[in-house]
């Protein structure tokens, strides 16, 4: 009965810090949109940074980070991660340490307040069953990391659920293999347990890994068209792999 408490208020705290920072969000993020991107997007991504570092200190769990100095600070960028859980997006806003952006499945458009905060720090939403759509929205995703933008990418297509890692879809590169830009993978362990596994919400370790980045513009075409995504692969599956952290 104290877990099942613990959850619902958990998610109730994290359900009303959505919603009380969305018009902080709406306030920085609407100007950005119309001319003022860069100062009022990192605004923007420092508001949502503090709420899910606040709702992991809030939960409890104990994050090991590993190779956080392989991000780049500037440029466009492309970060490529496994997904097993909801909890991925907050453990990425809160480790990146710079503006970042979520291709995001269409259905989460659908979900008040939490679509608004996938707008606002330049996300898109791909809709998989109509090809049209989906490949306009790969192109907007690479005109932006072009402009400087960094945006994460789950080639899995869905969460694993604790499946293990998933293979990657096919038309999930092309972000950034059309655009040129790094690819920075991420694998993320212990995230399917903090809710998923059991429908409670626990302070369980988890661990995010940040590989070296790749450079796509040094890759031949055949390279980056046929042996990126199992690179990228074999390194997210080798990072998970890898013993815990001793503290």
């Amino acid at each position: 009965m104290a877990a099942l408490l613990k959850t619902i208020l958990d998610l109730l705290v994290t359900i009303v810090m959505i919603i009380v920072l969305c018009p902080f969000g709406i306030l920085f993020g609407i100007p950005s949109l119309l001319g003022f991107k860069k100062p009022l997007s990192r605004i923007v991504y420092r508001i949502a940074r503090m709420w899910s570092r606040m709702i992991i200190r809030y939960i409890g769990c104990t994050v090991t980070v590993r190779g956080q100095e392989n991000i780049p600070p500037t440029g466009g960028l492309c970060l490529v991660s496994n997904h097993a859980s909801i909890f991925d997006i907050l453990l990425l806003l809160a480790l990146v340490n710079r503006p970042v952006g979520f291709i995001a499945k269409r259905e989460l458009a659908f979900i008040p307040f939490l679509n608004i905060w996938i707008f606002l720090l330049g996300g898109f939403f791909i809709d998989r069953k109509n090809i049209r759509r989906a490949v306009k929205t790969i192109n907007a995703g690479i005109r932006r990391v072009k402009d400087g933008a960094a945006v994460i990418v789950f080639p899995e297509g869905t969460r694993s659920r604790g499946q293990g890692l998933l293979p990657f879809r096919s038309g999930a590169f092309k972000l950034a293999t059309q655009s040129g830009v790094p690819v920075v993978p991420i694998a993320i362990s212990g995230s399917y347990e903090v809710f998923e596994k059991t429908r409670r919400v626990c302070a369980v370790p988890v661990c995010v890994t940040f590989a070296p980045p790749i450079i796509t513009s040094d890759l031949s075409a055949e390279e980056r068209r046929k042996r990126l995504a199992d690179t990228v692969h074999d390194i997210i599956a080798g990072a998970l792999n890898q013993p815990p952290a001793v503290s």
